[in-house]
């Protein structure tokens, strides 16, 4: 039997019924479903197939949703890290600024409702980074 796409196997005037599952198929001398009818339901197969397979990608498993949170609190530190050395460089740091300005204002994911402790951490570096934004803007109506 000579399968060519997802309609099923190619029919000829002595090709026994066919037994449809999906995309896929296979003879059996037993079967009493018609070719025509194999077709119908594995074309509505592949798109309830398709859409389950686009609602799994949207799910997020704590895993990931906690190594996001982790890795937005580790930028967020990276930028407050780089905004204390160009204050003691004696710079504004203007660019780094913007950076802290861009990486608090990214969507922030929590970790889950089990660890508060990291909750807890990250609400600490937001308030820190936000400080630091307002008294930057102190400065600069200052001047």
């Amino acid at each position: 039997m000579k399968v060519t796409g997802p309609t099923g196997p190619a029919t000829t005037p002595a090709a026994r019924p066919v037994r449809t599952a999906g995309f896929f198929s296979v003879s059996s001398a037993g079967a009493s479903s018609a070719p025509a009818t194999a077709s119908a339901t594995s074309s509505a197969g592949g798109v309830a197939g398709l859409s389950a397979l686009m609602a799994l990608q949207g799910v997020e498993d704590p895993l990931e949703r906690r190594r996001r949170a982790i890795r937005r609190g580790g930028g967020l530190l990276d930028r407050l890290d780089e905004l204390k050395l160009a204050l003691l460089a004696g710079e504004a740091g203007e660019g780094v600024l913007d950076r802290l300005g861009r990486t608090l204002r990214e969507e922030r994911t929590d970790a889950s409702d089990e660890d508060t402790g990291l909750s807890g951490l990250l609400d600490q570096i937001d308030l820190r980074a936000a400080v630091e934004l307002a008294k930057a803007e102190v400065r600069r109506s200052a001047a």
